[in-house]
């Protein structure tokens, strides 16, 4: 039993024999002691102090006299106003500490024990290369379903492909007009690049139109619906929905060059997905439900032809879900993909859409819609709202060109690394395979970490030299820790016994003890919100305590074998649960470094 527990328990009997009162689990409340308090663990009295017709302070007082009368592993207590801590006996602390390390699974549930979960993330357009914000987005949502996965449940990785639409459209048309048959091959870029480098000329030539029309005295928003280039994407997008061979087979050209290209990237960030959606088949499931849905009553159709759905009295507004050319929006294959996702998966838990907080109302409307015509599985969806990646210099703007390219970004991060292993001269015993793999381990992780650090909901700014720095809450400082853990068991040629024959432990081994207990806590509270921060900044806070575990407990000249023995675990097993945490978050760990 977790000592939390054990706490709350042996705190009802207390209550029972002190005060003649039956408690309730509510009433109960215990966290973990303050780091300036002495104590392991807190029991909050304020609830129990009218049970005990006294006051707080005094409530704490007779229960912690009573609980280590009666509790071996409760050694003395300390009442800070209305708040009980206990110190907790050694002996515990060592006993909890052989199950772990004993444990070669430490902190990880049973696999697959509670069901199935889906995770969608990246999830991006076919008309552009990822960049800095589908870094975070596909870190983010990969830490999610490693996570969920570490907590027992079976983690489907999957990601909606946006492979329609007008914006697919504006990068074709772009092409056929000015790229004059440019390949991946004949230019030498990666084929998500050429096609993003199109949909910024798109966008090039549809303001110089915009300002063409300005100019012969239309109003700014006539010349934006009037522009040649704009009504050609919009014809193009119509005779793709009609199957036109030509267009088509543009489109499947040009999305086979991205595919190829996204591939690449994925395999550079070390993510990947178990089921692949494409839009250009879910809008049809989309557009099936829409027609479903018009016919109950549930969505309605104006003059034009368009068709909407009333959501004034939930508290939101009229929402297109079906153009008046019959077209399909974003809603009409967001309600396919959705249903199609739960018939694909029989018995899924739930479902986690990973996308930024600038679609929190896109999802609200979905998830009402979803309610609205009746689908079972409504409630069982998530969105995972995650704040924007911002630059120093602004936002970044795709259709501008203006974005922070991802692979060019990892490949900074890598060449990071790899300037400051030169400096520092620590790399020459490694072949030059060894030492690049190293180098994208530190740089990558660096990125990773950094990106993940943070509460998900919250925006943050980038910083690439504040991550690959080696003090501090970084990637970089925690594998330095990990690495120091490997580099000091490969000293000693002693087989480390599991059992730890000690009867008291010094303040820096309890502290680390203490740290690695906490860790099956802090996967599942991670699982249960969604956080991969949660485990990030635990491996900080793990490596931070190894850190000064290592300067203050010497392990070399260390006499007492049971001493040694006990030290030599303890930073074994710290390199276990740390690389375990980082590899949750997707992050490789070197063995040199």
């Amino acid at each position: 039993m977790r000592i939390e527990n054990h706490l709350a328990e042996k705190a009802k009997a207390a209550v029972l024999a002190l005060f003649n009162e039956e408690v309730g689990d509510g009433a109960i409340q215990v966290q973990r002691t303050r780091k300036e308090f002495e104590g392991d663990v807190t029991l909050v009295v304020f609830p129990l102090s009218r049970m005990a017709k006294m006051k707080p302070e005094e409530t704490g007082e007779v229960l912690g006299q009573w609980l280590c009368d009666h509790v071996e592993e409760f050694v003395r207590f300390n009442v800070v106003k209305g708040f009980l801590n206990i110190v907790v006996a050694d002996d515990f602390w060592i006993k909890s500490f052989t199950e772990a390390y004993s444990n070669k699974r430490y902190g990880l549930a049973p696999a697959a024990s509670k069901g199935k979960v889906m995770v969608e993330y990246s999830s991006p357009n076919t008309n552009k290369p990822l960049h800095l914000g589908h870094l975070r987005n596909n870190f983010l949502g990969y830490a999610v379903s490693q996570i969920l996965e570490a907590a027992g449940y079976e983690a489907v990785k999957v990601q909606i492909i946006n492979d329609r639409g007008i914006h697919i459209c504006k990068s074709m048309l772009a092409w056929l007009r000015f790229g004059e048959g440019e390949t991946p091959e004949s230019s030498g870029l990666k084929g998500d690049k050429l096609v993003g480098k199109y949909y910024v000329r798109f966008d090039q030539a549809y303001k110089a139109e915009i300002a063409e029309l300005i100019s012969q005295g239309k109003t700014e928003d006539e010349a934006k619906k009037e522009a040649p280039i704009m009504l050609a994407a919009q014809e193009m997008l119509l005779k793709w929905e009609a199957k036109d061979p030509e267009v088509y087979a543009l489109w499947e050209k040009m999305n086979a060059w991205v595919y190829k290209g996204f591939e690449a990237t994925y395999q550079e960030m070390g993510v990947e997905f178990d089921q692949l959606y494409y839009e250009s088949n879910t809008y049809l499931k989309g557009k099936e439900v829409v027609q479903e849905g018009l016919d109950k009553g549930v969505f309605y159709q104006r003059e034009d032809g368009s068709v909407w759905c009333d959501l004034r009295e939930d508290g939101l507004d009229e929402k297109l879900v079906l153009r008046k050319d019959g077209t399909a929006v974003y809603m009409t294959q967001d309600i396919g993909t959705a249903i199609l996702r739960f018939e694909d998966n029989p018995g899924l838990q739930f479902q986690v859409y990973t996308v930024g907080n600038e679609q929190e109302y896109h999802f609200k409307v979905l998830f009402t819609i979803l309610e609205k015509l009746g689908f079972e599985n409504a409630k069982l969806n998530y969105h995972l709202s995650y704040g924007m990646v911002e630059l120093p210099e602004g936002k970044m703007k795709s259709r501008e060109g203006t974005v922070v390219d991802a692979d060019d970004l990892l490949a900074e991060m890598a060449q990071a690394a790899e300037d400051i292993a030169k400096e520092q001269g620590k790399m020459s015993g490694l072949t030059p395979d060894e030492q690049m793999a190293t180098y994208k381990m530190v740089g990558y992780g660096a990125l990773k970490y950094f990106l993940l650090k943070v509460d998900p909901k919250k925006s943050m700014m980038f910083d690439p030299k504040e991550s690959i720095d080696f003090l501090g809450n970084t990637g970089p400082f925690i594998q330095f820790n990990y690495v120091r853990t490997l580099a000091l068991l490969r000293k000693f040629d002693d087989v480390i016994e599991p059992n730890f024959e000690l009867d008291v432990l010094s303040d820096g081994e309890k502290a680390l003890i203490k740290k690695i207990y906490g860790f099956p806590e802090v996967i599942e509270e991670a699982a249960t919100q969604y956080d991969p921060s949660q485990i990030a900044n635990y491996c900080f806070e793990l490596a931070k305590e190894f850190s000064s575990f290592y300067q203050n407990s010497p392990i070399m000249n260390e006499e007492n074998k049971a001493l040694k023995n006990m030290r030599l675990a303890l930073s074994s097993k710290t390199g276990d649960v740390i690389k375990t945490g980082m590899n949750l978050l997707g992050i490789q760990m070197p063995e040199r470094m």
